[in-house]
């Protein structure tokens, strides 16, 4: 029986590069969306639907959907309410294609508010410091502070998903060491008996 790892914490704080560490296939929501937005003539033609003064070009410009969310923070449910069912799709066909492994990880930042976790999967949270995610997010290609406030919003707080998680990881960005921390988890994990 496959071991399912939920990847918690807060936007920034570097889920993606612990999610890698563990080795075993990583189902990443934010590449799969981006694949969304590319590829999908159907998610297009929705969001169009919903949200015709923004919507105009396909493969979507991304400037186009920021201007959406800042515009009025409701655009952003619009958003969600057609990206999210698709997304869970995708990742239920991902398990299913890799249920035969020993572990496989979600790395999806609105798993807890989208329930899409289940009661047995293990949930491991991603701590970093303030000070270095603000640096990483200044970085980002596209980074806007009102967007990132909005995304924030539409999340639990991280003192909530630190409390429902298994295990801490706590990152520091640098290789060598979160590698050796997501070592000593995973060995814990896959060590664990399977609670029926």
């Amino acid at each position: 029986m496959v071991k399912v790892i939920g990847i918690l914490g807060g936007i920034g704080s570097g889920k993606s590069f612990v999610a890698k560490q563990f080795g075993y296939p990583v189902f990443n929501a934010d590449n799969e969306v981006n694949k969304l937005y590319e590829k999908n003539k159907s998610c297009y033609k929705k969001l169009r639907k919903k949200l015709p003064k923004y919507i105009k070009s396909f493969p979507f410009n991304k400037v186009e959907l920021n201007r959406a969310i800042l515009d009025n923070k409701y655009n952003l449910k619009k958003i969600v309410s057609v990206v999210h069912p698709l997304i869970r799709s995708k990742m239920n066909n991902f398990l299913r294609k890799n249920n035969k492994k020993k572990l496989v990880v979600l790395d999806i930042p609105l798993l807890i508010e989208n329930n899409l976790n289940r009661k047995k999967d293990i949930l491991v949270f991603v701590e970093s410091k303030k000070s270095q995610i603000i640096l990483r997010l200044k970085k980002r290609k596209n980074y806007n502070k009102k967007i990132i406030e909005s995304l924030r919003k539409l999340q639990k707080p991280i003192s909530y998903k630190k409390k429902l998680s298994t295990y801490i990881i706590k990152n520091n960005f640098k290789l060598s060491t979160v590698k050796k921390r997501v070592k000593f988890v995973k060995s814990r994990i896959l060590n664990e008996r399977n609670s029926s």
